[in-house]
């Protein structure tokens, strides 16, 4: 007690504060997308997944103008022949180039999944926001419609439509796309059944939010990680389905180029000249690969439990 009494005023200085110092200690601040990447990039398996994605998309694009040929020029000369000169990835039984027509092909089924992923979004999420922020009997309803759906097998209605439209890129990606949103649909639902009891939302509809902002502003943004890992699922989903269409003679018809048609022209020729199944089915599982890494990649960077 005797040497705290003898502490006076003058004895204490303020210390000196160096503000470049402080700006240097001082941790950048750090949103939620940019912790998102920050994680996605520390996963080597989503990083590599995503690095061939972005390869393929790029050979996709300039991979048919890397030689003199078009994906339709036949050249019945060098027919059935294996990698030689500029066909680096040989010719088929009519003599066209195989990279021209495998990249070539990737870019359309990679198109066609795009398509398929767009409609999803685009009706999808719109009725999985509608059904669960209202609930009740309009929710009743809504999944009633969804179950019917859910009920009539997706092949049939693929095939159907396209018995009825000419088989095309913009006709398989509609006949994917009419029953391919269901899934996203329910995602949504139950993400939004789950965000519409939180504090925050119930305190914005105390301040007189509209229901427009409050989708908008306050829940939707919250949806956008599912929705982002259902995406990622589901491209690899619909080019899969693409390739198995063509397979049994649904999809784009030849001379026309599609991962899924290279591979049925390429297993005609299995036992003779196995290269011509090789080359599209090699690019085939490594976008399916690649797409499943990024997607679990995105799926651990998007949940908050695994944030360290």
């Amino acid at each position: 007690m005797e040497t705290t009494k003898n502490l006076t005023p003058d004895l204490f200085e303020p210390a000196e504060t160096d503000v470049k110092e402080q700006e240097q200690i001082a941790r950048k601040k750090l949103t939620f997308w940019g912790d998102v990447w920050r994680r996605f990039r520390s996963n080597k398996g989503a990083l590599i997944g995503g690095i061939l994605l972005l390869i393929i998309a790029v050979m996709a694009f300039i991979g048919p103008d890397m030689n003199p040929y078009t994906y339709r020029a036949q050249d019945y000369s060098v027919i059935n022949k294996e990698a030689f000169g500029d066909h680096w990835f040989g010719t088929d039984a009519l003599g066209r180039d195989l990279w021209t027509r495998t990249w070539y092909g990737a870019g359309i089924s990679l198109l066609i999944a795009l398509l398929a992923a767009a409609f999803d979004l685009f009706i999808g999420v719109p009725y999985g926001c509608i059904s669960g922020y209202y609930g009740g009997r309009v929710d009743n309803w809504m999944q009633r419609i969804i179950e019917v759906l859910y009920g009539i097998p997706n092949l049939v209605v693929i095939i159907l439509l396209l018995l009825w439209l000419d088989p095309g890129i913009f006709a398989i990606a509609l006949a994917m796309g009419i029953t391919g949103w269901i899934t996203m649909a329910r995602v949504v639902r139950g993400e939004m059944l789950k965000l519409k009891s939180q504090e925050y939302v119930l305190a914005a509809r105390t301040l007189g939010a509209s229901t427009s902002r409050m989708l908008v502003k306050h829940m939707l943004p919250n949806v956008m990680g599912p929705v982002i890992i259902t995406i990622m699922f589901s491209i690899p989903t619909a080019i899969f389905f693409e390739a198995f269409l063509a397979f049994i003679g649904l999809g784009i018809r030849p001379p026309e180029a599609s991962l899924g048609v290279l591979i049925e022209e390429g297993y005609k020729q299995l036992q003779l000249y196995p290269y011509q199944l090789f080359y599209p089915a090699a690019v085939l599982s490594l976008i399916m690969f690649a797409f499943n890494l990024v997607g679990d990649g995105l799926r651990d960077a998007l949940d908050p439990k695994l944030r360290q």
